[in-house]
């Protein structure tokens, strides 16, 4: 009798021993799924939390780009045939200009880009010199060219540069030197006659000695950067008249500054109190 109940004993304590380790298994498989969840949630609000912060970035950006409109609400822009577009800030400034100008030359603008070009022309002019005969700005597009007669600069048959060609040179060298991004070429132009000297073989050697000398002084006396100018001599071969008669040729004998500007730059020589 002792030996059945020892041996029902025996057999109880396996069985709980099994239960035991049974639920110890299950338990340890949900702690592993568990984890295993929670590690899951945690990548997944991670990554979450990644793309919205890319969303409140964008936001931030958009409200930014907004924010900058209407701190310049009139940007608004209107093209300008093939060259450019143009805001109502410099729409308004070329208004201003061209009130000023004779209307005879007004009345020759056919076009919005004849009107640009009329007024550049015109706060160059009455920015540069008040020699009207002896001053030519023409504008092709987005480019300056001033022409300036030989009896403002050179004596006859002579490169060096007169001193009562100071005022329109300076002058000059303001503009460039206000908008330092433009390039700018500096062309001598003589008239027919030959010139055969010691120092000049022919027209080419004194229209480039010309434009060197235009060069050296505003690189050396008006402290225009050198890396943005170009001399270059075009002989007596592109004539403005005929070199028929004596104020024809005197027409003819001139320096011709070119000045490239980016757009921006262009337009900023609307505003005369810019140069």
């Amino acid at each position: 009798m002792k030996k059945v109940a020892l041996v029902g004993l025996l057999g109880m304590a396996v069985l709980t021993s099994c239960v035991s380790k049974k639920k110890y298994v299950a338990l340890e498989s949900d702690l592993s799924n568990t984890k295993s969840v929670l590690m899951k949630t945690q990548v997944e609000k991670e990554d979450l939390e990644s793309k919205m912060a890319k969303i409140e970035a964008r936001v931030a950006e958009y409200n930014e780009k907004i924010n900058s409109l209407k701190e310049i609400n009139d940007s608004q822009f209107t093209a300008i045939g093939d060259i450019a577009v143009m805001s109502n800030n410099t729409k308004e400034k070329m208004r201003r200009t061209l009130s000023k100008v004779d209307p005879s030359e007004l009345a020759k603008a056919e076009t919005i880009e004849d009107s640009i070009n009329l007024a550049i022309s015109y706060n160059l002019k009455k920015s540069i010199s008040d020699e009207d005969d002896d001053v030519i700005v023409d504008i092709n597009k987005t480019v300056v060219m001033i022409n300036i007669s030989d009896k403002l600069l050179f004596n006859s048959g002579s490169y060096r540069v007169s001193s009562k060609a100071n005022k329109i040179l300076g002058k000059i060298a303001e503009v460039i030197n206000s908008e330092p991004s433009m390039e700018v070429m500096v062309e001598g132009h003589t008239d027919s006659r030959t010139i055969n000297t010691a120092m000049f073989q022919d027209n080419w050697d004194l229209s480039v000695k010309r434009a060197t000398s235009v060069v050296r002084i505003l690189q050396n006396k008006y402290k225009v950067n050198p890396a943005n100018l170009i001399a270059s001599g075009r002989s007596s071969y592109i004539p403005l008249v005929e070199n028929d008669t004596k104020a024809n040729r005197a027409i003819n004998r001139r320096t011709r500054i070119v000045i490239i500007p980016n757009l921006d730059k262009f337009f900023a020589l609307l505003d005369s109190d810019s140069i």
